[in-house]
């Protein structure tokens, strides 16, 4: 039997799935194995073979981007008309089944839906209303607890009680829900959520649809939660065929409520008889594969596939150790220049980083090196909301007439200034042509009163860090103006407190470039110099989509992205893997995936790099190379990295506890007769418990470095010191 043309160019595997029976099936596809290409061949083939028409098809995506690469292609292979075919995201598709059904789904014909900021307003007005203590219940906790409900498909009568305060926030999930009703709005999360409601009561359109789409397809299966494995679980009921495309080893969402068991309960709740694996490479050469194969493989609860090329092995994975954040950086600008020059377009080098928090250090070496670049999927260090804020703090101790930094901060965090009082002291400021600083003095009332304990503060601010050096000045204020605990309160908000912190760095990294200053010279005029640099860098726009640019982004963002060169920097253990997830094995095996799809998304050439030392809220941090550095084997490696002087072999099984973490250096000297070695954990009488991070000389003159927390870094001569393994 003659081939169908769309069939012709796919390997063995992929088209064993594509012509596969109207079965379930779990397709695992590899990094760059072209699962979209089987995905839409196999639409195309069922309809070219008559088995399923155009609508009774339904194909699930996780991005309105891939739905319509998906349509774009099925287009070009198909001579029919695709407008009525059911494919989109989970929330594009419940969306459009409650516009149908709207009535059953008691919901007003033309219902809004709300995205994330309109809910976040929603619940704020709710709040308000209730006078609830947005303080003990902040808006955006609220926000999150009850999407995460939803997403567990809860309803507020539904979610257990275990304390007075869970059953506070349920009684306002429950007047969220009645808000909602009466205003005829959904948020993201009620999309599925009612959409799975309305198919559960009522079987005569729940049959419907089982009966209508014999094929459903579903693209990033690992990235489903369990509200959204029901929904499918519910509309594959009748007998249709689920044909799910994932990879396990890919799963990096679990924070967004991702189960990446989700795949392993599809092949046994739905006895799937065909699990076929797409493991050859389309991307990337083969030592690229073979660290990424030998990274994923220590994770234990994975479905298992190994990623292969017919590309050739390709050049070998450059690894270079640092002595600094600043060095690392330095040498990172120093290698793309390299790279430029040898005629490689900038745009297609990636940057890629585990926190935004490290973007500061990098964006400052690529403007300083006047290289253009763009931050993909985010916004540049010095646009930050929280930097803005801080900023603005720092723009009125320097200058309290600044009227735009006062807007930006006066009822940030909130201290119960309204509209109203704002309105008051700016038609006072206008009338008397004074700043809205110097206008306070004229307001009486309730108004007044407010605005004068801003101003107080401000003062105190101003007050508080005079003669202070400046890295103190910024992190005082970041303290004292409640940034920092305000954004520790929010549950996501971990990421912008790692952003402060970098600020209190990058004002430290200035002071030291800009040289010495003398006691007196510190403080204001370093900060005015300071607030200069940061608008400097700040004005400088970031490249635009079509401009040729280095691409900077973190790990998750990278996702199904590729480029022809990757680096991956700040590969240190608490760093990458992230502190958070190291103690637990779950979060480890995510950090581990998280670092698969970082390799894999590098086509020719790949970097990593680590630095001993990094800046950490003003201080700096001892690190040691990333477990992940030492899963790829070492012939895949080609060291960058001069030797470093060092008498102490690296002691293989350190562990730090919570305290800093030492460098660990790769070019180790031979063991010392001491029998101690870097990365050790050390006892001395006086400063107790110790890590080691450094050591010179040799014989009786060897001295090495211990870092004892508290107690700080401390230089001790090995033949007085009497220190013993910990």
């Amino acid at each position: 039997m003659e081939m169908l043309p769309l069939l012709h160019g796919l390997n063995p595997e992929q088209l064993a799935a594509v012509t596969l029976p109207p079965q379930h099936a779990l397709i695992l596809a590899g990094a760059g194995s072209g699962k979209t290409r089987v995905l839409t061949t196999r639409i195309a083939w069922l309809i070219q073979t008559n088995q399923a028409g155009p609508h009774g098809i339904l194909a699930v995506t996780f991005t309105n981007k891939a739905a319509k690469e998906m349509l774009t292609r099925l287009s070009s292979m198909l001579p029919i008309n695709l407008r009525g075919m059911w494919i989109g995201t989970f929330h594009g598709l419940c969306n459009r089944l409650l516009r149908a059904h709207h009535r059953e789904a008691a919901l007003p014909q033309l219902f809004q839906i709300l995205d994330q900021a309109d809910q976040l307003s929603a619940i704020k007005r709710l709040v308000k209303s209730l006078d609830v203590d947005d303080e003990k219940y902040p808006p955006r906790e609220l926000q999150h607890f009850i999407n995460a409900q939803k997403e567990q498909g809860l309803r507020a009568s539904a979610v257990e009680a275990w304390d007075d305060f869970t059953r506070r926030r349920i009684e306002i999930y429950e007047a969220y829900e009645r808000q909602c009703q009466r205003e005829g709005v959904v948020d993201f999360a009620e999309l599925l959520l009612r959409s799975f409601e309305l198919l559960t009561r009522n079987e005569i359109l729940r049959r419907h649809y089982q009966e209508r789409f014999r094929h459903i397809l579903v693209d990033e299966f690992q990235d489903t939660n369990v509200l959204q494995y029901r929904w499918l679980k519910q509309l594959g009921g009748g007998g249709a065929s689920i044909f799910a495309v994932g990879d396990d080893d890919q799963s990096i969402y679990g924070f967004r409520g991702a189960e990446v068991g989700n795949m392993r309960d599809f092949e046994r709740e739905f006895k799937v008889a065909h699990v076929i694996r797409l493991e050859q490479n389309y991307r990337s050469h083969g030592n690229i594969l073979d660290a990424a194969n030998a990274i994923i493989k220590n994770n234990e609860a994975r479905l298992g596939k190994n990623l292969w090329t017919d590309a050739g092995s390709g050049e070998p994975i450059r690894i270079f150790e640092a002595t600094s954040d600043l060095d690392e950086a330095r040498w990172i600008v120093e290698e793309i220049k390299a790279l430029c020059r040898d005629g490689h377009a900038r745009a297609e080098i990636a940057l890629l980083y585990r926190s935004n928090a490290q973007s500061r250090v990098l964006e400052h070496a690529l403007f300083s090196a006047a290289l253009p670049y763009r931050v993909y999927g985010g916004l540049r260090f010095f646009e930050r909301q929280e930097i803005k804020h801080a900023l603005a703090y720092l723009r009125l101790i320097a200058n309290p007439d600044d009227d735009t930094a006062f807007s930006r901060v006066v009822n940030f965090p909130t201290r119960g200034i309204g509209a109203r009082s704002l309105e008051q002291l700016a038609d006072v400021a206008r009338t008397r042509g004074l700043s809205l600083h110097a206008a306070i003095a004229q307001l009486s009332g309730k108004a007044g009163t407010s605005l004068a304990a801003f101003a107080a503060l401000i003062e105190s601010l101003r007050q508080g860090t005079e003669g202070l050096p400046l890295p103190e000045v910024v992190d005082h204020v970041i303290e004292i103006s409640g940034l920092s605990s305000h954004y520790r309160n929010e549950r996501e908000g971990a990421d912008r407190v790692a952003n402060l912190d970098e600020l209190v760095n990058a004002s430290a990294s200035f002071v030291a470039e800009e040289g010495s200053r003398e006691p007196e010279e510190e403080g204001q005029s370093a900060l005015a110099s300071f607030l200069a640099h940061a608008s400097l860098e700040a004005g400088e726009h970031q490249a635009g989509d079509s401009d040729d640019a280095v691409q900077l982004m973190t790990v998750h963002s990278a996702k199904g992205l590729e480029f022809n060169v990757v680096f991956i920097s700040g590969l240190e253990e608490g760093l990458f893997p992230h502190e958070n997830a190291i103690l637990e094995e779950k979060g480890l095996e995510e950090e581990r995936r998280l670092m698969y799809v970082a390799v894999t998304r590098a086509r020719a050439r790949l970097y990593l790099s680590f630095a001993q030392t990094r800046m950490l809220h003003g201080q700096t941090r001892y690190n040691v190379a990333s477990r992940f550095v030492d899963e790829i084997p070492a012939a895949l490696l080609k060291w960058l990295t001069p030797k470093i002087r060092n008498v102490f072999a690296a002691s293989p099984n350190a562990s730090y506890g919570g305290g800093p973490s030492p460098a660990l250096p790769r070019k180790a000297g031979p063991a010392s007769d001491s029998g101690l070695s870097i990365g050790q954990n050390v006892n001395h009488a006086k400063f107790g418990l110790g890590v080691i991070v450094n050591a010179e000389g040799s014989g009786s003159d060897t001295r090495v470095q211990v870092n004892f927390g508290h107690a700080g870094m401390k230089w001790l001569a090995l033949a007085v010191a009497k220190l013993t393994p910990a």
